[in-house]
């Protein structure tokens, strides 16, 4: 579902206005999904790129004015893997064959025995959903029940529930004109805009086929963190760079690293924040994707507008 008007991957999310209040005793998932389910919530409102300084820690008080689909799915845990010391990457094969998102979307994650819900990026590509019904989250540890359940207690095997959604993603029709995309994250920022990068790379492997016919443009991504530690998927990334060459690019920076960096991520990475010197190549037709902490997006949407990139073309999604 799009804003009228406007082109399909044009969407973005800034400050939700509102909380919304959910009863103690209301742990079911199907009864807070339907809870969700107000005609308030099928549409989208109108987008804005205002973010609020207020911090909402619930998941379902941020996003209550996003769209959300109405397929709720169930799904099992069938792989654990570490990322990095503070994230788990879960594998998850989902029950419902008719379940789908976009890329660059979240789900609600509802997990047995808690009314909390978590609302987690999916961190794969839709053709893997649609190739092996498989589809990924990366979470870091947090006190947070459901991504405190991930850490501690989710084994291969758990159940959980599933409802995707979000207005931040990237789904061109075939008719669409190529489009040349930038990609900023900062920090676990990245996983939505890894899915959109894995979405880009299978629409150059498919590109001509039945399945695809929209011709992707280039993509060039820049990823800020800490340390090489805590550059999630760093070694596919650059994999992907390689066997797209020319068309999918990486830039990595850290600001914190004390360690020696290993030779084959070396070439990839800069010291020091993403910059507007960084930035100077970007042009006004760029269509700009940025997830990471507030700071950070206020301040590379500035530099992008500095460039002459206009704010129409500069989409964020903010995670807490």
């Amino acid at each position: 579902m799009t804003l009228a008007g406007a082109a399909p991957w044009r969407m973005f999310r800034g400050a939700v206005m509102g909380p919304a209040a959910w009863s103690s005793s209301s742990s079911s998932p199907l009864r807070l999904l339907q809870q969700l389910s107000g005609p308030g919530i099928q549409c989208h409102s109108r987008a804005t790129r205002n973010m609020s300084s207020r911090r909402k820690a619930d998941h379902l008080a941020r996003t209550v004015n996003n769209f959300r689909q109405e397929m709720i799915a169930e799904a099992k845990v069938c792989g654990i893997v570490h990322e990095s010391e503070t994230v788990k990457r879960l594998r998850l094969v989902v029950m419902n064959k008719d379940f789908s998102f976009k890329a660059g979307q979240w789900v609600d994650f509802f997990i047995p025995g808690t009314s909390k819900v978590g609302g987690f990026s999916i961190c794969s590509s839709p053709g893997l959903l649609e190739r092996e019904s498989i589809l990924e989250l990366a979470v870091k540890y947090s006190r947070h029940p459901p991504a405190h359940w991930i850490h501690t207690q989710c084994v291969v095997g758990s159940g959980v529930t599933l409802r995707a959604g979000g207005d931040f993603f990237f789904d061109p029709r075939p008719s669409d004109s190529p489009v040349n995309l930038l990609l900023v994250a900062g920090g676990v920022g990245i996983n939505p805009l890894y899915s959109i990068l894995l979405h880009i790379a299978d629409l150059h492997r498919f590109q001509g086929s039945q399945h695809c016919k929209y011709k992707p443009g280039s993509v060039q991504l820049y990823f800020s963190a800490r340390n090489t530690e805590e550059l999630l998927f760093k070694r596919n990334i650059i994999n992907l760079a390689k066997e797209f060459s020319g068309k999918i690019s990486c830039n990595f920076h850290v600001t914190q690293q004390s360690s020696e960096i290993s030779g084959d991520v070396q070439p990839y990475v800069t010291a020091g924040r993403i910059s507007e010197k960084t930035l100077a190549h970007v042009t006004k037709d760029n269509l700009c994707y940025i997830c990471g902490p507030r700071p950070m997006i206020e301040s590379v949407s500035q530099q992008l507008e500095n460039l002459g990139v206009p704010k129409e073309n500069i989409i964020f999604e903010q995670w807490w």
